[in-house]
Formats: C-alpha cells, sequence, structure tokens
C-alpha cells in the first residue's frame, strides 16, 4: 500500500511538469503563428497543420530527456513519436496520469479522430500532391527521365511498369519540345497501365557549375594545386596554377572572399580562396577525393560561406514556366530560401492563364537558409493555398552544410514537415551504385530502407535505372510492414 501511495504522488509530480509544459507550449505557440502566418486566412486543415508545426517547435525548445524517462518506467509515452500530434499525445498522457490517480483530467482525452488528425491530413497533402498511391506500399518512387527519354516511350513505359510513380524532367537540361515528349510518353504510359503518374518539372535556377575547362589531359586535382576561376574569358593555365575553369554564374567570382569555401561536385573536392584579383579568383585545394578529383564541365560549384545574393527565379526559369504550366503537375523550386521567394514565383505564375488544376509547389532544401526559414516556408506556401511538398536535397544540402551534418538534418526536415503535415522527398545518390554500376553497396540498401520514412524517393538517372525502381518498390513495400515514419510496426517476425 505504501508503494501505491508512493506511486501515486510521484504520478502527481509528474502530471504537474507535463502539465506547465503544455502551458508553455500552448502560449508561445500562438506567438509563433502569428510570426508565421502574420493575418492571412486559412482553411481548417492548412491551419491545423501550421499550429501543430508551432506547437512542435515550441516544444523542441526544451530539454525532454528527463522527461521521457520518468514517463517510459510508468508505461506511458515517451513523447517521442508525437511530431504529427503535438497537443493530442500530450492531453492523453494527462488522462492517463489522472485516471492512475483517480483525478479529473485538466483537458478532455483526444478521441482516435483527433489523435490521428495530422497523420489523415499528412495522407491527404500527399495524394493531393503525387496522386494516389500503390496498393502495396506508402512512398511515391521518382525517376529522372534521361535526354533519350523523349525519343523512348517504351524505356518510359518499362519505368511505369516497374514502379514508377512519379517522372521528373529537369529542365537545366534539354529543351520544352524534349519535355513535352516526355510528358506525352509518361501520360501515354500512365494510359496504358490505367492509373495516373504524375510529372515534376525541375527549374533549373541559379547553378553554378563550371563551364569550360582547362588542364593538363589526364591531370587530376589534388590538395595543395590552385585553381583558377574565371569570370569573362576563356579559362588558362600557368606553371603554377595549372587548372582552370570558367562559371555559368560569373559574377561568383567578383562576390567570393579570401578565405570562403568552394565544394566542387557535391562534395568531391574543397578548397579555400587564396587571392581575389580582377576577373578571377585562385582556390588552393584542401581536400580532395582519393586519386584526386577530375576538373569537367558541368559540375556543380558550392560557396557556403558566400552571400552571393542572387535571385532563385532566373530569366531562362520565366522563359520555361509556360512549359512547366503546360506539362507538369509539379514544380521543383531550386535555390529557394527566403518566404519571398515563393511570393516571387507566385507573381510570376500570375502572369499564366489558370489552370483547372493547382500546379504543386515542391522546394527543394539545399542551403543552411532554407534549413533555419524552412517553418516560414512552409507557412508562406500554405497562405499561398497550393498544394506542396519538401525535397531534401541531399547533395547539395552536404555540399553546403558539410557530409557530418547531413544526416542529423535529413532527420530534422522530416520531422518538421510531418508536424506541419508537409509530403517530403528524400533525394539524391538514392541506389546510386546500382543505378550507375549495376549493382548497390551495402550502406546505400540502408539508406533507401530508411528512405520509406519520406512520402516519395528519388532516383538519378543512369543505365540500371529500370533495376533500380524494380528493386526499390520492394524494399519500400516491406519497410510499410515495418515503420511509419518515426514508428516501428510491430508484424510478426518470420525468421525466428
Amino acid at each position: 500500500m505504501l508503494h501505491a501511495v508512493e506511486n501515486a504522488s510521484g504520478t502527481g509530480d509528474l502530471s504537474d511538469e507535463l502539465l506547465a509544459l503544455r502551458n508553455d507550449i500552448a502560449g508561445q505557440a500562438a506567438s509563433r503563428l502569428q510570426a508565421l502566418a502574420g493575418e492571412d486566412q486559412l482553411n481548417g486543415d492548412k491551419r491545423a497543420g501550421l499550429e501543430n508545426l508551432c506547437h512542435y517547435l515550441s516544444l523542441r525548445h526544451h530539454d525532454l530527456r528527463s522527461l521521457q524517462r520518468k514517463l517510459m518506467w510508468r508505461g506511458l509515452s515517451s513523447l517521442g513519436r508525437l511530431e504529427s500530434r503535438v497537443l493530442p499525445t500530450i492531453d492523453a498522457v494527462l488522462a492517463t496520469l489522472a485516471a492512475i490517480r483517480g483525478a479529473e483530467p485538466p483537458f478532455p482525452p483526444p478521441s482516435e479522430e483527433a489523435f490521428f488528425r495530422g497523420e489523415n491530413l499528412l495522407r491527404q497533402s500527399t495524394d493531393e500532391l503525387f496522386g494516389e498511391p500503390r496498393a502495396h506500399r506508402r512512398s511515391r518512387i521518382m525517376v529522372t527521365l534521361p535526354s533519350e527519354a523523349a525519343e523512348r516511350p517504351d524505356f518510359i513505359l518499362d519505368l511505369a511498369r516497374r514502379g514508377m510513380d512519379v517522372a521528373r524532367i529537369n529542365c537545366a537540361h534539354d529543351d520544352d519540345q524534349a519535355w513535352a515528349e516526355m510528358a506525352k510518353h509518361v501520360k501515354a504510359a500512365g494510359a496504358d497501365l490505367g492509373r495516373r503518374l504524375t510529372i515534376l518539372m525541375d527549374i533549373a535556377g541559379p547553378k553554378i557549375r563550371t563551364e569550360a575547362v582547362a588542364a593538363e589531359k589526364g591531370s587530376r586535382l589534388q590538395a595543395g594545386d590552385l585553381l583558377r576561376l574565371v569570370a569573362k574569358g576563356a579559362p588558362y593555365v600557368t606553371p603554377d596554377v595549372r587548372f582552370s575553369s570558367a562559371v555559368s554564374l560569373p559574377e561568383i567570382v567578383t562576390r567570393v572572399s579570401v578565405g570562403d569555401r568552394i565544394r566542387y561536385d557535391d562534395g568531391k573536392l574543397e578548397g579555400v580562396v587564396e587571392s581575389v584579383s580582377e576577373g578571377e579568383a585562385l582556390v588552393r585545394v584542401g581536400h580532395a577525393k582519393t586519386g584526386g578529383a577530375k576538373l569537367k564541365p558541368e559540375k556543380g560549384l558550392n560557396l557556403p560561406d558566400t552571400a552571393l545574393g542572387l535571385s532563385p527565379l532566373t530569366a531562362k526559369d520565366h522563359s520555361d514556366l509556360a512549359a512547366v504550366i503546360g506539362h507538369a503537375d509539379m514544380l521543383g523550386y531550386s535555390f529557394v530560401s527566403r518566404p519571398d521567394d515563393i511570393d516571387l514565383l507566385e507573381e510570376a505564375l500570375a502572369e499564366f492563364p489558370r489552370r483547372d488544376h493547382a500546379l504543386g509547389l515542391i522546394a527543394k532544401i539545399e542551403q543552411p537558409q532554407a534549413v533555419t526559414n524552412l517553418p516560414a516556408l512552409i507557412a508562406r506556401a500554405y497562405c499561398r493555398n497550393r498544394p506542396f511538398g519538401v525535397m531534401i536535397a541531399r547533395g547539395d544540402l552536404a555540399a553546403e552544410i558539410g557530409f557530418e551534418r547531413v544526416a542529423e538534418m535529413q532527420e530534422e526536415i522530416l520531422w518538421i514537415c510531418e508536424a506541419a503535415c508537409v509530403p517530403t522527398v528524400w533525394a539524391t545518390q538514392v541506389l546510386e551504385d546500382l543505378v550507375k554500376e549495376g549493382l548497390p553497396s551495402r550502406g546505400e540498401m540502408t539508406d533507401a530502407a530508411m528512405a520509406a520514412r519520406a512520402e516519395c524517393v528519388m532516383l538519378n538517372k543512369g543505365p540500371a535505372v529500370g533495376e533500380a525502381v524494380t528493386l526499390l518498390d520492394s524494399l519500400l513495400s516491406r519497410m510499410d510492414e515495418h515503420i511509419f515514419k518515426k514508428t516501428p510496426t510491430l508484424r510478426a517476425l518470420k525468421s525466428w
């Protein structure tokens, strides 16, 4: 009896601690919502998602580890999987604690419908953006189409038969005629199979790439080498600088400062700006992949320390919007980093006639500022009332924030988006060895399995992309039996 009294007393203290947390979260959330959405009127579902996001952000400013352990040993929720249902989870725990003590709960316990509302809103948002899911798996498969897909309807039909749900057309390559052919083949494949395939057209944005290069044939950049970047004219080499490249955006050469880092080709090489002179910058290589990195045209450059001040919407993007509106279900927005960037795109889209079906928007999160502003980006997109999703562009993101941080950051982006009922795309180098070489590595199989927590998984183009679609279709289906977002689902094990 004494033990029971002690337990009840401890439960009362725990209830007070949890109630104080709830009151703090609710108090902060109102001001957060005002800061994110202002006076904009949101419909019920989007407002519910944004309110829950504000609750989640307020919650995650607390260190909950001690509280979690107190809850766990009493057989209560550890609050570790409440992204889509912050207050409902806390209210359910408070109600249970009250029942243990024989007291009235401070808030009514949520109904089953209210408890899982956020989960259902995420499902609805995902269906609205990507189309209906396959019967055997939750996550969609997106495939980047190669240039030859414009002339190969059989190739696209084969991808669809293997499990492709979304075709991605990268507007950084090819032209509007090729894009129109690809879109036609995708729609025809969907009609043949009796299911809707959706199309994402990814506008290029101000992608910074190498252009013409100059280097001794067969040579590779190694640690200690100098690389000359030129703003105008042809790249050139000298005895002391044996590598040189023009760049797609010449203004970057004038905006870098001594000490700024530059990463090449998704981080295969990193250097630091050593000097800047009229029209060129010299970069000293500090790290390079084993064996060195070959300098090639059309490879990405990332400048994580440089304030470039570039608009995410280029003149080319403006001209490409007509094709996007004509063919796509979704637009992929590169280099979006501030809420004003959403407004900039909306103003450009407003110049075209309205469509029968709203064009979806997928914000590609690939810069540190985009990560910081993610809640504000979600809020602005919600206020614009457009189907919305987020792509975790892990290649550029890793090159911007560092490889050691990308793993934790992709997790945090998944959590934030789930809290806001926003579908996510897990992108960059999924099954890359299989796509390119025909055989997956063990590490990338695990990565692909973890991708099942996202609503869509993207494969890049490559010779064996069809085989990768087949494998990913099976893998995602099997993972759906084991996990939903962060929650393990305990089907019966059959191996033991």
